[in-house]
């Protein structure tokens, strides 16, 4: 950690980057202040604060066209959005009158309070079934879970709504201890709840919401068997709702099985947010980490979130990056649960500036303080490429997209222009030697000294 004066407030604060002339340092409140949020700590079992329904005072907003109850419109107020997004002005109303929806939007659009709002509506409307699991959320991660039950925790803390998130690679039995003592919505990963049935730990008699979030990616990651094999355990009779970025042929025959006359809402199809700014930096192979170091070091930025194609270039990214000076977390597969959420926690909380991570985090992560995103590889798709820029420009917030290419990314580049409808700039640094040769950046060995000959006896 590094000492420096608040750029802001000039208090005292403690950095992981070492201070350079021109970029802001801030101090923990400031850092937060500045962008506009509060950081938040992701947990398995949810518990609702609870407040009289009397004290809840409507939001003075365009959420209030919805007619939600009192305490959604506190708690909505409360967040401070003042105008929906278009996933939510479409999918909100049809939510609210019972309708299965097929809902095609790119990830950042807004779409979990599309589909939890009108969930959470209904809870407090009808005290059918109040003692029972009456919702159920399926996400391909545990990231996403998470993030989705401190969804349920911001939209339903003037509410006694209780909620719990189901993943793999934790210990079951603080799961287990959550589902007995009772949950109205379960957010889960289906391999670890199909664990809980198999166990008898979870009961889906009484559903009467199903979502099936990032729908194209859980069946991208083989869990179309197990949501086959979920749905056999939900009341026939129920409302559906599936969100997807895309609407590939695989999802027809899930759809057809799952919905039942489902109205269509389609937005923002392969656009990425209006308020990310995209570049493209030409760069050889060998140059890659240098000119990554030289942009964060020219570029003013908050929280930064790379993307590397493989692990093994994570941790090598990570490395070079930390010998540079900068505090950084990693997120791929490989590291564990806790590994996993103690990266993430730093980052949201700011005691990391840089999280290097692979496509695990491309889907469902939401830090709204994320300035930059840097394609350290360029993704394989368009539609990974959108995936992974939306993770700035949050919000409503201004965010920048830089992506290294080669000249091996050529086919890469133009299936993304070609999606995005119009080229993406290319920009150069000029304080940066693009003739460096590999040789020049190799570590030179030690020197070794000079065999010293015995004497002779």
């Amino acid at each position: 950690m590094h000492s420096a004066p608040c750029s802001s407030c000039g208090k005292h604060a403690e950095v992981p980057f070492e201070p350079t002339s021109g970029k802001p340092v801030y101090c923990s409140d400031c850092f937060k202040a500045q962008r506009g949020v509060s950081g938040s700590r992701p947990f398995t079992l949810r518990k609702p604060e609870i407040s009289d329904c009397a004290t809840a005072l409507p939001a003075s907003n365009a959420f209030s066209k919805f007619n939600l109850d009192p305490r959604l419109e506190r708690a909505i107020a409360a967040t401070g959005y003042d105008e929906p997004t278009p996933i939510q002005s479409s999918a909100i109303p049809l939510g609210l009158a019972g309708r299965d929806i097929i809902g095609t939007a790119q990830t950042g659009t807004g779409k979990t309070a599309a589909f939890l709002l009108p969930i959470l509506n209904r809870f407090l409307t009808s005290t059918q079934g109040k003692s029972r699991t009456r919702a159920l959320v399926l996400t391909p991660t545990r990231e996403l879970a998470e993030q989705i039950n401190s969804a349920v925790g911001e939209l339903g803390k003037y509410t006694r709504i209780r909620s719990a998130s189901v993943y793999g690679g934790v210990a079951m039995a603080p799961q287990e201890k959550a589902l007995a003592d009772g949950v109205e919505i379960i957010i889960a990963c289906p391999g670890r709840l199909l664990d809980h049935l198999g166990r008898g730990t979870a009961d889906l008699s009484g559903i009467e919401a199903l979502v099936l979030d990032e729908a194209d990616r859980m069946l991208d990651m083989g869990f179309l068997p197990s949501i086959k094999q979920i749905l056999t355990e939900l009341p026939r009779e129920r409302q559906t709702m599936l969100f997807s970025a895309t609407f590939a042929p695989e999802l027809t025959e899930l759809a057809a099985n799952a919905l039942r006359n489902p109205a269509r809402i389609e937005v923002d199809l392969r656009a990425p947010a209006k308020t990310v700014a995209h570049a493209l930096y030409p760069v050889p192979e060998h140059l890659k980490t240098p000119l990554l170091l030289k942009l964060l070091e020219e570029t003013e930025t908050n929280s930064v979130l790379i993307f590397t194609r493989t692990k093994y270039r994570a941790n090598r990214v990570a490395k070079q990056l930390e010998r540079a000076g900068y505090g950084v977390g990693v997120l791929h597969s490989n590291k564990s649960q806790n590994q996993r959420q103690s990266a993430l926690g730093d980052f949201r909380e700011g005691r990391c500036q840089i999280l290097v991570a692979t496509d695990i985090a491309a889907r469902g992560l939401d830090i709204e303080t994320i300035s930059h995103v840097v394609n350290y590889d360029i993704p394989d798709t368009a539609d990974a490429y959108i995936h992974r820029i939306g993770r700035t420009g949050r919000a409503e917030r201004e965010g920048d997209a830089m992506t290294l290419v080669t000249k091996l990314d050529a086919a890469n580049i133009f299936e993304i222009e070609k999606a995005l409808g119009r080229p993406i700039e290319r920009r150069t640094l000029d304080s940066f030697d693009y003739s460096i040769r590999p040789e020049a950046l190799a570590p030179k060995p030690p020197r070794r000294k000079p065999p010293q000959s015995k004497a002779l006896r």
